[in-house]
């Protein structure tokens, strides 16, 4: 389940299927692909590792998700690609990775900073994390403005300038037996004011919640 920003949205409820697989050359996990390109050891415990990354991205709307959008053009999800770089080492692990959109909807770019810890505690582990997520004018203006032609009285006209939002989260798992894990991945994150504006835009800060169970083969 996940909120969407856009003012008077229901919230987005989804059932997926959770495919994991990995080897020396390609992790996926869901909608994320990484394709490993070298892994470098920093001392005894700590090491980088640089991806190259394919990514589905399910952001945007419908007309008829809200009344606030009747008359908008929809907009569309899709394929991103780029690369990421993350640093493990026993006080945490940080990543960064930069995407652009290669579907062409939105033309835009993106880059995530993320840091996050596992916590175990037997067969139950804890996971919280922080993450900063800028995004380019096109990404904003795409999912966010409101062109020439889709304003109204009620509705005026708004253009996108490059924003940057801020997350927390936590990730709960339990290992139900040696192949069999279910899990609880809860995150807030908070809309700047380069987003609040848009007048299709009803929430300061949007959340999500998903549970899950995965065997392994």
């Amino acid at each position: 389940m996940s909120q969407l920003p856009y003012a008077g949205a229901d919230n987005k409820n989804s059932a997926l299927p959770l495919l994991y697989y990995e080897n020396a050359w390609v992790r996926v996990l869901g909608g994320t692909a990484d394709f490993k390109v070298g892994n470098w050891p920093l001392g005894a415990a700590s090491s980088v590792a640089l991806d190259a990354r394919l990514k589905y991205d399910d952001a945007g709307y419908k007309p008829d998700d809200s009344p606030a959008l009747t008359g908008m053009d929809e907009r569309k999800g899709g394929l991103w690609g780029g690369g990421a770089l993350t640093w493990n080492n026993p006080a945490v692990r940080a990543s960064a990775a930069w995407t652009a959109d290669l579907s062409g909807n939105s033309k835009g770019q993106k880059l995530d900073l993320q840091l996050d810890r596992r916590f175990g505690f037997g067969n139950f582990a804890l996971t919280p994390r922080v993450q900063a997520q800028w995004s380019d004018k096109k990404y904003v203006d795409y999912y966010f403005g409101v062109q020439a032609h889709e304003a109204l009285p009620q509705r005026a006209q708004y253009t996108g300038k490059a924003a940057t939002t801020l997350e927390v989260g936590v990730r709960l798992d339990y290992l139900i037996q040696p192949k069999q894990t279910v899990f609880l991945d809860m995150s807030a994150r908070s809309l700047p004011d380069e987003i609040k504006r848009s007048p299709i835009v009803g929430r300061s800060s949007a959340s999500r919640v998903a549970v899950g169970y995965l065997y392994r083969f």
